[in-house]
């Protein structure tokens, strides 16, 4: 197939390129590297791709047909978001706009849309399911993604696309991007600093590895839905504090912890009921975070 990819570059993007590749099909890499992180990382994960586009996502997009589009590009973060609700809206709503536009325009039979656990807010039930009712998102990042769903919903009613809005929950593993939790932990354990720990450590996570993403991610690109919302997690909650003792573990060092208040926009846990995702796409997470973590470490350890 030939297939765009936007955010190729990125953490989650770049494991989905190198997974499209190995298996044949023709990719194209979209990403504008901004500077939301060193964009020499994203250039490094790009740097062997054959065919990378710097552009954005909200302007001229490839004078090229493709058969299907993964949308990964977005300004991504619950806190950042509370600094730059424009930009993120700008971005996450107006550019995904763009894109299926252009899906609509040139004949694309299939969108795969990156959405995210965010969208649930403070759910009282748990785990999530896609049915719950998430009309109350609380961080400008979470409500993007829920327009986008909506959006892509739009396009699938009135112009048939085959279109899958996948809920990621807390993504992590080689590549995770700098500003995420796994990653800042880890780095400054190994470097004797102290960590920022927001709350009492109760908060929950349903962390997901990378590898199971990409199973989710494929199997939704292959199989014809319709429009469909899923859930990709581990199915599994860890403390924030259970996941400190962990990297502790893998690392060999204690972690000096600085606790800092719950911050706006944060929610006390993500906990993803992935039935759907078994039943529709075959989806069976493989890697719990006692596995994960080491894994991380070990590619952590052996960056430059």
């Amino acid at each position: 197939m030939e297939i765009l990819v936007t955010g190729g570059a990125g953490f989650i993007g770049s494991h989905v390129v190198e997974a499209l590749l190995r298996r044949g099909d023709a990719v194209t890499v979209l990403d504008d590297f901004n500077d939301f992180y060193d964009p020499a990382v994203k250039r490094r994960n790009a740097q062997d791709f054959p065919r990378v586009i710097e552009g954005d996502i909200r302007g001229q997009l490839p004078d090229q047909k493709f058969d299907a589009i993964i949308h990964l590009a977005a300004r991504a973060g619950v806190r950042p978001s509370l600094a730059q609700p424009q930009l993120y809206t700008d971005v996450n709503i107006v550019g995904t706009q763009n894109l299926l536009e252009f899906a609509r325009q040139t004949g694309v039979k299939k969108f795969v849309f990156a959405s995210s656990s965010s969208v649930y807010g403070v759910n009282q039930k748990v785990p999530f399911s896609e049915s719950d009712l998430i009309s109350k998102p609380i961080s400008p990042y979470a409500a993007t993604k829920l327009a986008g769903e909506a959006l892509c919903h739009v396009y699938h009613h009135l112009y048939g696309i085959d279109i899958v809005c996948l809920r990621f929950f807390t993504v992590y593993g080689p590549r995770q991007r700098p500003d995420l939790a796994i990653h800042k932990f880890t780095k400054a354990i190994l470097a004797g600093k102290p960590i920022e720990m927001y709350g009492d450590g109760c908060a929950r996570r349903d962390f997901t590895y990378i590898t199971d993403i990409l199973q989710g991610i494929l199997a939704a690109l292959d199989r014809p839905l319709g429009y469909e919302i899923i859930n990709l997690g581990e199915s599994h909650t860890v403390e924030v504090r259970q996941l400190i003792a962990l990297i502790e573990q893998a690392t060999g060092q204690r972690a000096v912890i600085r606790e800092l208040p719950d911050q706006p926009g944060d929610v006390p846990i993500t906990f993803a009921d992935v039935t759907k995702a078994r039943r529709l796409l075959g989806y069976h997470p493989t890697t719990p975070i006692e596995a994960g973590i080491p894994q991380f470490v070990e590619w952590f350890r052996d960056q430059p």
